[in-house]
C-alpha cells in the first residue's frame, strides 16, 4: 500500500490546480483519473476573465497564451430574437482592460496534465476509483483497479475528491442533492464552417431553452443549448439539437453556413447541490461541490477558485496535524460564504430566462442603462463582486428604468447594436 500526504481524485481543471498549488508547498501527492490525457468533456469553454490571475500563481498562463487562444471582449445577449445586447468587459479595479479565454477544453486539460507530468506530482492515469479508505471518523486513503484491472490502495492523510457530478464521495457518502430524472440538460458540439463572430460570447435566449456560442478559432465555435430534460422525450438528439439551434434567426445568421463536426455531447443534470461531508481527511473542489447553472455559474472558474481555498485549509491542517472535519469545516464555509450571491443571481436570472415578456423588458433596461449592463457583465466575468447586483439598489434601478420603457419609443436596432 502506497502512502502520500494528499491523493487527488481527477485530473481535470479542478484537480490539477490543487495538486500544482499544494505541490509548490513540497507535499507528497498522487494524482488519479480514470482515463488517459488528452481526452475530451463537454464543457462551454468560455473561462472568465477572473481566472487569468490563478492561471498565473499557478505558473499555467504563458503555456495557455503559447495556445493562441481566443480572448474575448465581452458578452452579446439577445431575448427571444427581440432585445440585442452587446456588452464589453468593463475594466477592473486597479484598471485593467479584461478579456476571457475561449479554449478548447481537451487542450487545456492537456496543458495542465502536462504541467502535473513536469512537476513532483506522482500521476496515475487509468486508475479508477472505487472507494474511500476510513480510519476511524476520518478518509485515510483511496482503491480501486488500473487500466489492466488490478487492484490498488493507497493512503494518505488527506483525500481531494475533484472528480466531478458523478465523484466516488457524492456516491458513497450520498452527499448529492437532486434527481437525475428531472431538470436541464445539456447538448453540445462543434460547428466548422461558422461566420466570422467577433470576439464576444453570444447568449441567446429562446424557446425551448438557451445557447452559449464561444468562438474558438478558424471559422469555429462551440456552442451548447440547454434545455428542459423533457423536451428529449423520444426525439432524435441530433436531429432536436441542429433544428433548435438554427430555429432561432440569430443563431442561425452565425451558423447557418456551418455544421456540427462530431457527435452530439450530452450533460445531465447542470444544477445541483452537495451536503457537506461529515468525515473528516475529505475535502471537495469543482463540481464535485455542486454546479451552478452555466448561464452565469462559469464552471472552470468556479473550479479552480474552489481548489485555492482548499489550499489554504489543508495547509493549516497539516501545520496542526489536525484533519478531523471539524478543522475541514472552514473551508466549506468559506466557499458556500464566497459563491451565496452567485447562486442567488443564478437562481433569479434562471426564473428570468422562461418568462419572455419579462426577460425582453430586462434586456431592453440593459441596453438603455449601460453602467447596469456593464455591472452584470462584469458579475458574470468573476472579477466584479456578485453583491454589487444582489442587493436593493440594483434591482431597484432595473425595475425604474422597465417603467419608463412605458413611456418611451422602442429601441432601435442600431442602439441594440452600438450599445
Amino acid at each position: 500500500m502506497k502512502l502520500y500526504d494528499i491523493v487527488v481524485i481527477g485530473g481535470g481543471p479542478a484537480g490539477t490546480s490543487a495538486a500544482l498549488f499544494l505541490e509548490k508547498k513540497g507535499y507528497r501527492i498522487a494524482l488519479l483519473d480514470q482515463a488517459f490525457f488528452p481526452r475530451d468533456k463537454v464543457c462551454g469553454e468560455f473561462i472568465s476573465p477572473a481566472a487569468d490571475d490563478i492561471f498565473s500563481d499557478l505558473g499555467v498562463l504563458e503555456s495557455i497564451d503559447d495556445l493562441n487562444p481566443t480572448r474575448l471582449s465581452g458578452v452579446v445577449l439577445s431575448a427571444y430574437e427581440s432585445s440585442y445586447l452587446q456588452v464589453d468587459y468593463p475594466v477592473s479595479a486597479d484598471g485593467r482592460v479584461m478579456t476571457s479565454l475561449s479554449v478548447e477544453r481537451s487542450m487545456l486539460d492537456n496543458l495542465m496534465i502536462s504541467h502535473v507530468r513536469n512537476s513532483n506530482v506522482q500521476l496515475l492515469e487509468g486508475f479508477k476509483v472505487t472507494d474511500l479508505l476510513f480510519g476511524g471518523e476520518n478518509v485515510c486513503g483511496v482503491k480501486g483497479y488500473d487500466e489492466v484491472k488490478k487492484q490498488f490502495s493507497i493512503k494518505a492523510k488527506v483525500v481531494i475528491d475533484a472528480g466531478g457530478r458523478n465523484s466516488i464521495s457524492l456516491r458513497r457518502l450520498n452527499l448529492k442533492r437532486g434527481s437525475s430524472q428531472k431538470g436541464k440538460i445539456a447538448l453540445a458540439a462543434h460547428w466548422e464552417g461558422v461566420k466570422e463572430l467577433g470576439p464576444y460570447c453570444y447568449m441567446h435566449i429562446s424557446d425551448p431553452g438557451y445557447t452559449g456560442i464561444a468562438p474558438v478559432g478558424n471559422n469555429r465555435a462551440n456552442v451548447v443549448l440547454v434545455v428542459d430534460r423533457n423536451n428529449l422525450a423520444g426525439a432524435n438528439i441530433e436531429q432536436f439539437f441542429i433544428k433548435t439551434v438554427l430555429g432561432n434567426r440569430l443563431r442561425k445568421e452565425i451558423l447557418g453556413a456551418g455544421a456540427p463536426v462530431e457527435k452530439i455531447r450530452v450533460m445531465d443534470t447542470l444544477s445541483y447541490s452537495v451536503k457537506k461531508p461529515k468525515c473528516g481527511g475529505l475535502i471537495l473542489v469543482g463540481d464535485a461541490t455542486g454546479f451552478i447553472d452555466p448561464f452565469t455559474g462559469e464552471g472552470i472558474y468556479l473550479s479552480l477558485r474552489s481548489s485555492q481555498l482548499a489550499v489554504e485549509i489543508i495547509s493549516n491542517a497539516f501545520d496542526r496535524a489536525d484533519f478531523s472535519s471539524r478543522q475541514f469545516q472552514r473551508y466549506d464555509m468559506m466557499r458556500r460564504k464566497e459563491f451565496r450571491e452567485k447562486n442567488i443571481l443564478s437562481k433569479a436570472l434562471q426564473y428570468l430566462i422562461y418568462k419572455p415578456s419579462l426577460c425582453k423588458r430586462v434586456v431592453e433596461s440593459l441596453i438603455r442603462q449601460k453602467e447596469l449592463s456593464s455591472l452584470l457583465v462584469g458579475v458574470i466575468g468573476d472579477y466584479v463582486p456578485a453583491n454589487k447586483i444582489v442587493c436593493f439598489q440594483y434591482p431597484l434601478r432595473l425595475i425604474c428604468e422597465m417603467l419608463k420603457q412605458r413611456q418611451s419609443l422602442p429601441i432601435s436596432n442600431s442602439q441594440r447594436l452600438t450599445n
